[in-house]
């Protein structure tokens, strides 16, 4: 997928001029800037602002293969860039020259940072690239919204800084925008400084500038080497007939699941308020990863226990043994509630990936593809 490089004049307040002089003139579209556009997040939150009328402009990634599966449904080719209402750039948020020359270019309205190095165990094993890209790239961020509110005097700019609910760390449940943080990995640090830089610059700067603290959200867009895709993946696989086991570590941590769909209103909600504040998004419920196992293998009519091996490779060094959020601010003041339940996310997940099981043994049946060649 190439991207569309070319951005059209805007008026300052951010959105494309579609009338002439001389004619009547249309409410002003809005424009949305997101980074980590590509991930689960990013596709969502694109779906959700298309609908409600924005324009939006991804930040990706150099790559020498395409990572964009889960936007290429709302993509347009840029030769037909009067029809996109999404277009994307290339830049990176290790690389402040290049996130302060989109900011100039694409005259944002709403600025969601949604990029992050996000697993949580590989931040074990990459602490410096975590903190460079999840907190110092915040500020990166926060410093080019800055620099161009100043030099444009285009202070209407409302930014979103994605927290995490793995900040809290081992705090005790539950936890709210009150609960101390305590946070017990490179990632969870990381963010925990990107959620300061971003109090500090609405604090020094008046910049309009909202944390979420999501608690853990998942998606039949959920990347594969995350827990509830992993296992939701090996019940498609283990289903159809392509696998047999499934390698886990802590099965006792429990986490606050919600379905990243929801999600993704929280945090557009939260920059339609009058004043910018941050809010705790979760759905007030906690559940095992055992529980996420036996709804999901049960589902299928498995039994979890015939598949499932502990593997002490998957446990952390500084484990977070209980997140459950109290987000009664947000359904307070935003007016937010979840939709799907715990047990409907995992069946959601689960139907996707027996389907993609299905075309995989389509494959491993012409000869394409190994039967144990596990995802």
């Amino acid at each position: 997928m190439a991207t569309d490089n070319d951005a059209p004049p805007r008026s300052e307040s951010g959105s494309t001029p579609v009338n002439g002089p001389d004619t009547p003139t249309t409410p002003a579209r809005k424009v949305a800037l997101i980074t980590g556009i590509t991930g689960q997040d990013g596709s969502y939150l694109t779906e959700f602002l298309i609908t409600k009328g924005y324009e939006v402009h991804g930040l990706i990634r150099r790559s020498s293969n395409f990572n964009t599966q889960r936007i290429n449904h709302v993509y347009i080719d840029p030769h037909n860039a009067h029809k996109a209402r999404m277009k994307l750039h290339y830049a990176d948020l290790t690389d402040a020259s290049s996130l302060r020359r989109w900011l100039d270019i694409i005259n944002p309205d709403e600025v969601y940072n949604l990029a992050a190095q996000s697993h949580v165990a590989v931040s074990f094993e990459i602490p410096d690239y975590t903190a460079d890209v999840v907190a110092t790239g915040a500020l990166r961020l926060l410093e080019a919204v800055r620099s161009h509110i100043s030099a444009t005097g285009r202070s209407n700019i409302k930014y979103y800084q994605a927290g995490s609910s793995e900040m809290f760390g081992s705090t005790p449940p539950p936890q709210s925008e009150t609960t101390p943080f305590h946070p017990r990995s490179p990632y969870a640090v990381s963010k925990c400084a990107a959620h300061w830089y971003t109090v500090n610059y609405r604090e020094a700067y008046g910049i309009y500038a909202c944390n979420g603290i999501l608690f853990n959200h998942e998606s039949p867009r959920r990347g594969e080497n995350f827990v509830t895709r992993k296992i939701t993946r090996a019940v498609g696989r283990i289903k159809i007939g392509l696998q047999s086991k499934l390698f886990l570590g802590n099965l006792q941590a429990s986490r606050d699941w919600g379905f990243a769909g929801d999600y993704v209103e929280a945090m557009w909600m939260m920059l339609q308020q009058d004043k910018p504040d941050d809010y705790v998004v979760a759905t007030e419920e906690s559940h095992t990863v055992q529980e996420f196992l036996e709804v999901a293998f049960g589902y299928v009519g498995l039994n979890w226990k015939d598949h499932v091996m502990i593997d002490k490779r998957y446990f952390r060094p500084a484990e977070v043994d209980n997140l459950k959020g109290d987000s009664s601010k947000a359904r307070k003041v935003l007016g937010w509630k979840p939709k799907v339940g715990f047990e409907q996310l995992v069946k959601m997940m689960v139907d996707e990936d027996i389907e993609l099981a299905k075309r995989e043994k389509v494959l491993v049946d012409a000869g394409y593809m190994d039967a144990q060649q596990q995802p």
